[in-house]
């Protein structure tokens, strides 16, 4: 076998997963309001949701991609993060979701070599389920 230096390989550098019940997010939201969306929701985020005829599920759907997100990027919300540096976006064709950062979870993510969040997600009358997969490059010697 030769040894090939220099090989980029695609690399998983984090996974996350979260879980919320809706029901929870439905008493926050009863409880705080503007107050709680504005914190965690970015604008664009908060006018999606509030289009829905069951608001509660999606912002619920994510809050759990947010969670699942810091969880794989291996911080947490916090000084590393805040909750509206992580956007939730859709595919305006398919709808399937993406994460976008911003301020310093951006700068985080560069900085420990992120390429790319990959996120899914579900939601049911009860329940919102988010996963998220932080995928980076690493350079390494493999043998061939």
């Amino acid at each position: 076998m030769r040894r090939v230096t220099g090989v980029r390989m695609e690399v998983v550098l984090g996974t996350g997963i979260d879980l919320v019940e809706n029901e929870r997010i439905r008493d926050v939201l009863a409880r705080w309001d503007v107050r709680f969306t504005e914190r965690v929701f970015t604008s664009a985020e908060r006018i999606y949701c509030d289009s829905k005829a069951f608001p509660v599920q999606h912002y619920a759907a994510r809050f759990a991609i947010k969670e699942a997100v810091a969880k794989g990027l291996r911080t947490g919300i916090g000084p590393h993060m805040g909750w509206n540096e992580i956007e939730v976006e859709r595919d305006a064709a398919s709808g399937a979701p993406s994460v976008r950062l911003h301020g310093a979870a951006e700068q985080y993510a560069r900085q420990i070599g992120v390429e790319k969040i990959l996120v899914s997600l579900a939601h049911t009358r009860n329940y919102a389920v988010a996963q998220a997969i932080v995928v980076g490059r690493e350079v390494e010697e493999c043998e061939r």
